[in-house]
């Protein structure tokens, strides 16, 4: 064997072995690969559970009772569109530009990827993206942005799952559901609406164009920051559209010509924002975050938009009213009804003196069922979000009084009964002595009971809170719906206890009912976005807590409120609907009140500063509440039929006189027809006026029956 012969024969063996080894290599480096894939493909990628089990963020939308929506709260503001509702050259318009082999692959488009492999390599940079739709929404569902091979893998593995999992027009609805637009804008709705201020269906071809621009770089070529840029986006997608042959070479030039024409959306805070606040509140609290701002839940609530409207510029009008003329009246340097506030604007951080604002708020609700037809928690929801009508604790002054004169009637008293409106010095352990006054300083002697809450006579009412005992007041406040703390003292009859105004409006409401507590409610329903049913509150709850003749007896007593009595403004004012409520007014003229009802709404007014301060010399309820309540019920029953009170079974009326008490004679001056329950009314002729034809012994000590000792009567407490 020659040297050269070896030398060629070793040379062959070691190619041979060279060859072997490299094999062996890519073999043990296919393996590698193959099996790092596969673990990544079984352990570290979505499940097809999960892949089956897909949920976009979706907004809670919040619907009145007449399925107007009324606000939506989101993270991600998206609804999502069916793919047989999306124009097809939207469709067509992102295939073409984004993915033109979308029906012929099966989740990653292999010539593509050469094809953009070799045009980086050749240019040393990368030029262009391989990834398919399919791809995209993989990433967008699971992955990461962060450019890596490992992620790249990831993402081709998951497009092949996704694939196996849906079908073609299943990922392309995904995809225009799932995308972010920009300006918070995730899903093809809200784009359509955020840049177009329309639904889906009626996107132009130049509309889809700008849309589908934007998914090349959201903020980049957003048409709000950089409309050259959208210009371009869009007239490059219109060029891709004509290159696949669906757009004709006239229509293509005509339409990158058009400028750009997008309709920026309103900001809005929605309609009735503390009613929608206070929604919103509810659900955190009950259902979590996630739930509230991902979980596309339907909330179908008690709300009425109509009633809303009437009720905010009613209280508003009030409110303005009122803020010029305590502006007018009170100089800026009145340190009571100004406050210092920080100026944003100014470098040093000087404070600017502003007007404190006055406030108000508004409840309404429907007695059949106790929906909260209007709330107003406030003249501006910008300006402060607190809650008034929810939750502030204010003093409703006189308005507390009917639940003393409700437990009176309860406990056997007659609208007829006599009351001294007469001076009272109470001595209280460890305080001083409490001499309480009317609101006009003045006694007007014995009167009656009707007369006392007609006129809203406050030595009246705490003489009848003494008779009963406050613990019996709270006792009736309580089963009526008041669930504020409430302490029994004797100023209890006067409102210095706090109460909310929308617990004070539910407890009137027993009145019309007959006696029947309704619980208010706002959520008549929750839906999620399954159509599963969370919560169903249409079923009215109801209680009877004060008999039905108690109940009749107090709204007639109420009922002269707002025809003769403190609440007749409201009647000046053109209300001439059956009625009845009562005024408030706290110590030195600070909440106004008025809480009413007719047979079909009870609704209350509250109008006043956060902080207590005064809002002037003889500012009250019946100045300040009334008109807000008046301008809202005339409104609110204009499409109501006019129906009275319902008298039940068990009232008897009686022409009494007033001075006696007794059943009126052909000689009494003073007369009125009054109600009774039923074995309560007067049986005896007046003694004081007898008819002529009969004689009383007692007509001769009638005058003895009226005291004329009008000094201080002091009680000790």
């Amino acid at each position: 064997m020659s040297f050269a012969y070896a030398k060629t024969q070793f040379k062959k063996r070691r190619l041979r072995n060279s060859i072997i080894i490299l094999v062996v290599l890519c073999c043990i480096f296919a393996f590698i690969v193959g099996y790092k894939t596969y673990r990544v493909y079984q352990s570290e990628l979505p499940s097809f559970e999960q892949l089956h089990n897909i949920e976009p963020s979706l907004k809670t939308k919040i619907y009145d009772r007449n399925g107007i929506l009324l606000k939506e709260f989101y993270s991600e503001n998206r609804v999502l569109t069916p793919y047989t509702e999306m124009p097809p050259h939207l469709i067509a318009m992102l295939l073409a530009s984004e993915d033109r082999a979308f029906y012929d692959h099966w989740g990653i488009d292999l010539r593509r990827v050469f094809i953009v492999a070799a045009n980086n390599l050749l240019r040393w940079r990368i030029t262009a993206g391989a990834s398919t739709v399919t791809q995209q929404l993989s990433r967008m569902l699971f992955l990461t942005r962060k450019q890596t091979l490992e992620r790249k893998l990831k993402e081709a593995l998951t497009a092949i799952k996704l694939e196996r999992t849906y079908g073609k027009d299943e990922i392309i609805e995904m995809y225009l559901n799932q995308y972010y637009f920009g300006r918070g804008a995730y899903g093809i709705a809200a784009a359509a609406r955020t840049y177009f201020a329309k639904p889906v269906s009626e996107l132009t071809v130049s509309d889809c164009a700008v849309l589908v621009g934007l998914l090349k770089g959201p903020n980049i070529n957003s048409p709000f920051n950089n409309p050259d840029k959208s210009l371009q986006a869009r007239n490059r997608v219109l060029y891709s559209f004509y290159q696949v042959d669906c757009l004709a070479r006239d229509l293509f030039d005509s339409l990158r010509t058009l400028p750009l024409e997008v309709t920026p959306p309103e900001e809005k805070i929605g309609t009735a924002p503390y009613f929608t606040e206070t929604i919103r509140q509810y659900i955190y609290e009950r259902y979590g975050e996630n739930t509230l701002y991902s979980g596309g839940l339907t909330v179908m609530t008690s709300l009425d938009v109509d009633l809303q409207q009437k009720a905010e510029q009613a209280l508003y009008r009030k409110v303005d009213s009122l803020r010029a003329r305590i502006e007018r009246t009170y100089g800026i340097n009145n340190v009571t009804y100004t406050i210092n506030m920080p100026d944003t604007v100014d470098q040093y951080g000087d404070s600017v003196i502003i007007q404190r604002p006055v406030q108000g708020a508004f409840v309404a609700i429907d007695n059949a069922n106790g929906d909260i037809l209007a709330m107003v928690g406030g003249r501006s929801f910008e300006e402060s979000k607190f809650n008034r009508a929810w939750q502030a604790l204010l003093q409703p002054g006189s308005a507390f009084k009917p639940f003393v004169y409700t437990a009176c009637i309860d406990n056997g008293y007659k609208t007829t009964e006599i009351i001294d409106d007469n001076p009272i010095v109470l001595d209280i352990p460890g305080a001083k002595q409490w001499r309480p006054h009317n609101f006009d300083n003045k006694f007007m002697g014995p009167i009656t009971l009707r007369d006392g809450i007609r006129l809203s006579r406050n030595l009246v009412a705490i003489r009848l809170i003494l008779r009963i005992n406050p613990e019996q007041a709270i006792f009736y406040a309580r089963r009526m719906g008041i669930t504020s703390p409430l302490t029994p003292v004797p100023s209890l009859a006067l409102g210095t206890e706090r109460v909310r105004l929308v617990e004070l409006v539910t407890a009137f409401s027993v009145y019309p009912n007959q006696g029947i507590h309704i619980p208010y409610r706002m959520i008549h329903k929750i839906v999620d976005r399954y159509g599963r049913i969370l919560e169903d509150n249409t079923a009215v709850r109801k209680e009877e807590v004060l008999s039905a003749q108690t109940a009749y007896v107090m709204v007639d007593l109420m009922r002269s409120v707002v025809d003769a009595g403190t609440g007749r403004r409201s009647r000046w004012m053109g209300f001439t609907r059956p009625a009845g409520g009562k005024t408030g007014t706290s110590n030195n003229f600070c909440d106004n009140w008025f809480v009413g009802y007719t047979p079909q709404i009870t609704a209350g007014a509250w109008v006043g500063f956060d902080e207590k301060i005064s809002l002037g010399r003889n500012q009250d309820g019946a100045k300040n509440g009334v008109p807000v309540w008046a301008e809202f019920m005339i409104a609110a029953h204009d499409s109501l039929p006019t129906v009275d009170f319902e008298q039940p079974d068990g009232i008897q009326h009686a022409d009494v006189c007033l001075e006696s008490g007794e059943l009126a004679t052909d000689r009494c001056n003073d007369v009125r027809n009054e109600v009774f329950v039923d074995g309560t009314e007067p049986t005896e002729p007046c003694h004081i006026h007898p008819s002529a034809n009969m004689y009383d012994p007692r007509m001769a000590r009638g005058k003895d029956l009226i005291p004329e000792d009008t000094t201080d009567e002091r009680v000790h407490f």
